[in-house]
């Protein structure tokens, strides 16, 4: 009598489900391993998930077979078995949509490269400088232990952190290395390239399939074991991690907007904490979330002396300044002019695209967008009004007011596109604008950057995101940030800290010696007071204290909840609120429009333990989950509320 060996494993696919229970028998249960990529049956078709484990208990149905078991070894250890199960717990999605964001679908199906030339990566090169050799050592010991421990490094400047980072992955093996935008990666990967050759291997979002198929390759393989990528790069299918690192830690950009609403510097940490790995967290601005763990001994401090000479900020009082244009001081322009005729280069920041805005002088009443009830824009290229939030577009602009129908009506305030023509007009030098209006395409992006740095580029405009693209070079002389006040009157707790964080981020761009004006009719906000020092660690211990008065993060957790659904909740949403624990603050709800005719219903819990928040969220979960017609979406640890 033959004996035929048989067990049951749960398999997961990248769908929105949890694991299934399959049947493996035969051949296929001696090569099983969690991890490993199989074929089985799922909704009549045939279809590609992993390995999770072994069935905890023998299913009470008939089930179906595992088809196929591929490749000799799995995709994935079960440290990145743990971390897909915190992740799906810790940020309430189930496990298939966790496991969809952390494989590629190139890793269930090899796609080939189109072509075979060898990809030629240029970028701005990066400046180098000494670092502490002690504090490195401490680091590299620390890695060698095999034993899990975080840092922060809070690193005098960006050639700092990029330098401690060259002399850590000298000594060692198997690293991760995320950095926030796609536009830094090329320059990075140059600096990195020259150092360690085939060693290093790029994975992100922007690769081409094939490419992204090749790098999977190369990383299950061991052929390379620096990984450099963003945000979705800290899942990389590395045998065994030994070490982490997460540059401008402090970015909204590691924070993933989609379902799951992961952020990548936690999952850094965490990643780094199932594998007993080192973590190193680095910013010129550290987000404040990471200084209290250290204030807090979660995480370890490296706080660096260095001389490094920054460039000067000064505060612009725009209340008693004699201004060209309402937001346009005479210094500033005066200034430019200045580094201008001693062929430097100099930016203008300011963060709104567009022209301006068109409101009735009789009635002050704005023109805004009929869904959405926010101002729109005015872009004088196609004479058009447009909703930068929902996209709606007014192709004619209206001669009289849509409330009163009086006929006088100006345009007011500026935006990236008057500030051009107005920096022109005052100057009589043409400049180059850079917005996401005029960089939509890669090729535009490449020529955007190709321009900006090209000696006949002396003035450039845009918003933040010129900042991005213009990657870690300083080669500008002045910067003038012109609607800083915009910023800090967001309905955001975090603010201030934003701001003084996005400065940071620019003054990195301006060479030492060089000036950045920033214009404010509130100077003596608490920000400007240590901006204009980069005393960043007293703005930290003021925030923090602000932030306890308010019972604000770190003092407290949030959690955002999202109801996206044609019809009115609100009904419902009263009801479930009643049963809310008493301990979670309730904030909301709050009716946005939505997509389309629907609407976005948005409540805010905030609890002193994230355990409360949870068991108050699933109880909203569990009773819109059986409506058809409503969409949930769940934030923990929301960036903004």
């Amino acid at each position: 009598m033959i004996n035929f060996r048989m067990e049951y494993i749960d398999v997961l696919f990248p769908i929105s489900l949890g694991p299934l229970t399959y049947r493996c028998q035969g051949a296929n249960l001696e090569s099983a391993k969690p991890g490993m990529i199989v074929s089985a049956p799922l909704k009549n078709k045939t279809a590609k998930g992993i390995i999770i484990g072994k069935s905890s208990s023998v299913p009470p149905v008939d089930v179906k077979d595992i088809l196929k078991i591929y490749n000799d070894a799995p995709i994935f250890g079960g440290k990145m078995i743990n971390l897909l199960r915190w992740m799906s717990e810790y940020y309430m999605t189930e496990q298939g949509i966790v496991l969809k964001n952390m494989i590629p679908k190139e890793a269930f199906t090899k796609v080939k490269k189109k072509d075979t030339k060898t990809e030629q990566v240029t970028g701005q090169p990066i400046n180098t400088t000494a670092v502490d050799n002690i504090t490195v050592t401490h680091l590299i010991n620390s890695v060698n232990k095999n034993a899990y421990r975080t840092f922060l490094l809070h690193a005098p400047s960006y050639e700092y952190e990029y330098s401690f980072l060259i002399n850590i992955l000298s000594s060692i093996n198997n690293a991760i290395v995320l950095v926030p935008e796609v536009s830094l990666i090329n320059s990075l990967y140059f600096f990195l390239n020259e150092r360690f050759g085939k060693r290093v291997c790029l994975f992100h979002s922007g690769l081409s399939r094939g490419r992204r198929s090749e790098a999977i390759e190369r990383i299950v393989s061991g052929h390379s074991d620096i990984i450099l990528g963003t945000r979705s790069a800290v899942f990389a299918p590395v045998r065994k991690v030994s070490f982490i690192a997460v540059l401008s830690e402090h970015s909204s950009s590691y924070k993933q907007e989609n379902i799951p609403c992961y952020s990548g510097r936690d999952v850094a940490v965490k990643r780094g904490y199932f594998e007993k790995a080192t973590v190193l967290l680095s910013s010129v601005c550290p987000s404040v979330e990471s200084l209290y763990n250290c204030k807090k001994n979660k995480y370890s401090l490296l706080t660096p002396v260095s001389d490094v000479r920054k460039p000067k900020i000064r505060i612009i009082d725009m209340r008693y300044e004699k201004l060209l244009k309402p937001y346009l001081s005479k210094k500033v322009v005066d200034a430019s002019l200045k580094y201008v005729k001693n062929d430097k280069k100099i930016m203008f920041v300011i963060n709104r695209r567009g022209y301006s805005t068109l409101q009735c002088m009789d009635c002050n009443y704005i023109e805004e967008c009929p869904d959405c009830k926010i101002p729109l824009v005015f872009h004088k290229q196609d004479m058009s009004l447009k909703c930068h939030y929902c996209g709606y577009i007014l192709s004619k602009v209206p001669e009289s007011c849509s409330r009163c129908r009086s006929y006088n009506m100006k345009l007011l305030g500026a935006g990236t596109q008057r500030i051009q023509e107005d920096i022109e007009q005052l100057t009589g030098i043409e400049t180059l604008r850079i917005d996401s209006d005029r960089s939509r395409k890669k090729s535009e992006v490449k020529g955007l950057e190709v321009a900006a740095f090209s000696d006949s580029s002396r003035i450039i405009v845009g918003t933040k995101l010129m900042t991005k693209r213009l990657g870690i070079s300083g080669e500008f002389s002045m910067a003038a940030i012109l609607n800083t006040d915009l910023s800090l009157n967001l309905p955001d707790f975090r603010s201030a800290e934003k701001a003084f964080q996005d400065i940071s981020s620019i003054s990195n761009k301006i060479e030492p010696g060089g000036e950045i004006f920033v214009q404010t009719k509130m100077p003596h906000n608490y920000l400007f007071k240590y901006l204009k020092n980069y005393d960043y660690i007293s703005f930290f211990n003021e925030e923090l204290s602000r932030r306890k008065t308010l019972s604000y993060p770190p003092y407290s957790k949030l959690l955002v909840i999202k109801l996206i659904s044609k019809r009115n909740v609100s009904k419902e949403l009263s009801e479930v609120i009643k049963k809310t624990d008493k301990e979670v603050e309730v904030l909301g709800p709050s009716v946005l429009k939505g997509t389309g005719d629907k609407k976005e219903f948005r409540v805010v819990l905030r609890a002193s333990a994230q355990e409360r928040l949870h068991t108050a969220a699933g109880i909203f979960i569990q009773l819109f989950k059986g409506f058809k017609d409503v969409i949930i979406r769940i934030d923990v640890d929301p960036i903004s509320i």
